[in-house]
């Protein structure tokens, strides 16, 4: 079930065909990194004094919903740095000597990218902390009464932890991060002119209705606008001339089950079973995902949250209740004791 919902086209989560496409897309420096203007800024500060007094900068901690660029803006970083990238994950590095080996690998001014660092290891964030404040690796020879600490010198470089969930990392780690920056939805502008700058490269004949047809769909996420051209690409060079208008974007779209807010099948499911089965609820998370046959992790951290950002579902002390919005998009009448349940 795990790797169905991670094929899902509409899912900010990265999914196998995404890999081509963002080192095809992916900007390379700053300036052409669009949205996120408050992160772009600051960075563009720290970056040139850093590279002016030829120190490291900071340690960058980027947080927030997936698809919205974590891993284009460390690839940035060490672009506008001038070093190379060693990029792993929390779940990659098992064991202290992983880590060691990374750090020991790296040279003056390198960045190395963490991604998921939420799911470290305590034992491996206790290795992170010398490193990070004093570019020194403190290993352990030895068991016993006999055992001793070997410090290792480590060459300047800067860590950069992406995260959807900052809440999981630990304090200590967290405040060992000299920049901190969270990463916002993209308004249908920002994505319009992503998805200007995606059909340049990607040489698609598109016209601005059908852009922005594209970024209203697109959940306000970058990763799915992307995914959502290159689909309306191949409809567009199958049953039409090649060219996207507005109609061929909506046709597209509506093939693929993507309506005008950007709801797939899935959700509408979701919404569907919480109005007709449990007469708008409120009912628990187990119950429902049942009723859908997704495990609860599932709905929790992939299908609510979208729907939590549109308004569409409430959660109550007592489970989840729809909305009135949800009612009026999916052309339902509204129960007479809607407010009730919301209480």
């Amino acid at each position: 079930m795990e790797n169905e919902e991670s094929e899902r086209l509409i899912s900010a989560e990265e999914n196998s065909s995404d890999n081509i496409l963002d080192c095809t897309l992916r900007p390379q420096c700053l300036d052409e990194y669009i949205g996120q203007s408050a992160v772009k800024d600051n960075l563009k500060i720290f970056i040139q004094a850093a590279k002016a007094r030829g120190d490291a900068l900071e340690h960058v901690l980027i947080f927030g919903p997936p698809g919205l660029g974590k891993t284009t803006l460390a690839h940035i970083i060490a672009n506008e740095m001038g070093g190379q990238i060693r990029v792993t994950s929390g779940p990659a590095i098992e064991r202290t000597g992983d880590l060691a080996a990374i750090l020991t690998n790296l040279s003056d001014g390198d960045i190395l990218f963490i991604d998921e660092i939420h799911r470290l290891n305590k034992s491996i964030e206790e290795v992170l902390y010398p490193a990070m404040e004093d570019y020194a690796l403190d290993i352990v020879i030895g068991k016993g009464p006999s055992a001793r600490t070997l410090r290792i010198d480590l060459p300047k470089f800067t860590l950069v932890g992406a995260t959807t969930k900052v809440s999981g990392l630990s304090s200590p780690l967290r405040d060992r991060f000299g920049n901190v920056y969270r990463l916002n939805f993209y308004n249908n502008d920002e994505i319009g002119q992503i998805l200007r700058r995606a059909s340049k490269i990607l040489n698609i004949e598109m016209d601005l209705e059908s852009q922005l047809e594209i970024a209203r769909r697109s959940r306000q996420t970058p990763r799915i606008a992307n995914r959502l051209l290159k689909r309306v690409r191949d409809f567009a060079q199958v049953k039409k001339d090649g060219k996207i208008d507005k109609m061929t974007a909506d046709e597209a779209l509506k093939m693929l089950e993507i309506d005008e807010l950007g709801l797939d099948g899935t959700d509408r499911l979701f919404l569907l079973a919480l109005i007709e089965k449990f007469n708008g609820g409120p009912v628990g998370l187990n119950t429902l995902a049942s009723t859908i046959a997704e495990e609860m992790d599932t709905v929790e951290d992939v299908i609510e949250p979208f729907l939590l950002q549109m308004g569409f579902i409430n959660r109550t002390p007592r489970g989840r209740v729809a909305s009135e919005q949800a009612y009026k998009h999916l052309k339902v009448a509204l129960p007479a004791n809607l407010q009730e349940k919301l209480i």
